[in-house]
């Protein structure tokens, strides 16, 4: 962490995230390792990265327990078609214990843009090496299923008046809990574009939520027990 401080020309950031729970390493030495962290000043908080509720709910006991600094956000996948660990596990860790979520690919890799309707452009991130997995996906029987939803939300973002990119992020910002989301960008022009979703969020009414989740036809329901991360 110090190497990568003295990479970015910084004091100290402002979050450093465990990614991935270690199953080989005892949760207080993972505790006392973040705390220590930020008690050496290289960082304000620490959080969770693709870690399930229940290990979350771990670190936090084991922070209390000792005096030591609990996590205060866990990063998650969440955009359309990736919803129930942000939707169903989380909002209960938010309520009970402060974690929130900070969630990352809300455009699915660029599957919700568009720019994959119409088949695999050269220049896309599909078209790359090692993204073979990611050309594969888009040709299932799911893929096209949800390139075809992809196409009627293009349809509700003309009438907001809006882009596929903005009402995507948005509705991801919508959601209880999420304290933010993570952009992706390779130029200014599709920053100021992703920017735009603060727009569109006063624009998301209940029913407009409703119509999508019809849509979309995948809304978490309770009742249904967390996969491992």
């Amino acid at each position: 962490l110090r190497g990568s401080l003295s990479r970015l020309q910084l004091d100290y950031v402002d979050i450093v995230f465990a990614n991935r729970s270690d199953i080989n390493a005892p949760m207080e030495e993972v505790v006392r390792a973040m705390t220590f962290v930020i008690d050496q000043g290289m960082a304000m908080y620490w959080g969770t990265s693709r870690w399930n509720a229940v290990e979350i709910m771990e670190a936090y006991s084991i922070a209390r327990q000792f005096n030591l600094v609990p996590p205060v956000c866990e990063q998650a996948e969440y955009h359309y078609f990736q919803r129930d660990k942000v939707e169903l596990h989380l909002p209960e860790l938010y309520h009970k214990i402060g974690v929130g979520a900070m969630t990352w690919s809300p455009l699915a890799c660029g599957l919700l843009t568009g720019k994959y309707n119409e088949g695999v452009p050269e220049s896309s991130r599909a078209a790359m090496k090692g993204y073979a997995w990611l050309k594969e996906r888009l040709s299932s029987d799911e893929g096209k299923k949800q390139l075809s939803k992809i196409k009627e939300l293009h349809l509700l973002a003309d009438r907001l008046k809006c882009t596929a990119a903005q009402l995507a992020i948005a509705w991801c910002l919508r959601s209880e809990g999420v304290s933010s989301v993570l952009l992706g960008v390779s130029n200014t022009e599709q920053l100021l574009e992703n920017l735009g979703s603060l727009r569109v969020l006063t624009q998301l009414t209940p029913p407009l939520i409703a119509e999508m989740d019809v849509l979309l036809g995948n809304k978490p329901r309770s009742g249904k027990k967390e996969a491992r991360s």
